[in-house]
């Protein structure tokens, strides 16, 4: 893969959070933005008229408290949350009674504790191992088996986090909902992730037209890729071309 060109303003821009904009954290509210990356953010939303995007696991709620004072057209839960203009209200998927279920099955099942902890999303779980990574195939293992029973649900494996949440969204139909409406119909879509669930969002940009930029290593659909957060902070805050013909872009 090769350095992505610098983004124009011809572009919808959809961004992962964690691993992307900001480095991952040992627990999930760790983590620090950076007031540079706002700025950055807010210039961009500015020449790109508005077409950028958040797509993240997180929920809305967490990624409008980070990136305070912006609120941006966001897909949080990878897609079982949205809103899809700046100021609406965030629709959200039904909770799936079959979350419930697991819940209780993963805290009697002796998993959690030693580094290994649940979060409830309302609409998913997770269970995170960043500070037990060893623990990841018997995490891998507990939920597989935790829902075999419950076919109406599915396991996302990301960093040092295994996710169950139903399986009729993701982020690729996060970025098609997105591109079916203004201001980001009619652009060239670029999704820029760091982890296995980006892989749907890249798929779907590359998909109908645009691109993806896979950040870190790792294999990816991706054509493009940057090393590290700090990278892509740096390629956020390029100046930007007024366009770019998208026959010049690949390598």
């Amino acid at each position: 893969m090769y350095a992505p060109p610098p983004a124009s303003d011809d572009l919808a821009l959809f961004l992962d959070f964690d691993g992307t904009l900001v480095e991952i954290a040992e627990t999930p509210n760790a983590i620090e933005t950076e007031a540079a990356l706002i700025a950055s953010l807010q210039h961009l939303i500015s020449r790109l008229d508005g077409a950028l995007a958040i797509v993240s696991g997180r929920p809305i709620a967490e990624i409008d408290r980070y990136l305070r004072p912006l609120n941006l057209p966001c897909a949080g839960l990878h897609g079982l949350e949205a809103r899809l203009f700046p100021g609406d209200p965030v629709e959200r998927a039904p909770v799936r009674p079959e979350l419930e279920t697991l819940k209780a099955a993963l805290a009697g099942s002796g998993l959690l504790g030693r580094g290994v902890s649940l979060e409830d999303k309302g609409a998913a779980l997770a269970v995170h191992f960043r500070i037990a990574p060893d623990c990841e195939p018997l995490v891998w293992q507990v939920m597989s088996e935790a829902i075999c029973e419950l076919p109406d649900l599915h396991l996302v494996r990301g960093k040092m986090v295994v996710e169950a949440k139903p399986a009729h969204r993701d982020k690729g139909w996060a970025l098609e909902a997105f591109m079916e409406r203004p201001p980001f119909c009619g652009r060239t879509p670029v999704f820029v992730g760091d982890d296995i669930t980006d892989e749907d969002g890249i798929r779907a940009a590359e998909a109908i037209g645009g691109f993806g930029i896979k950040v870190g290593e790792g294999g990816s659909l991706a054509r493009f890729r940057l090393r590290n957060v700090a990278d892509v902070h740096r390629w956020l805050a390029q100046d930007m071309p007024a366009s770019v013909h998208r026959g010049k872009l690949r390598p």
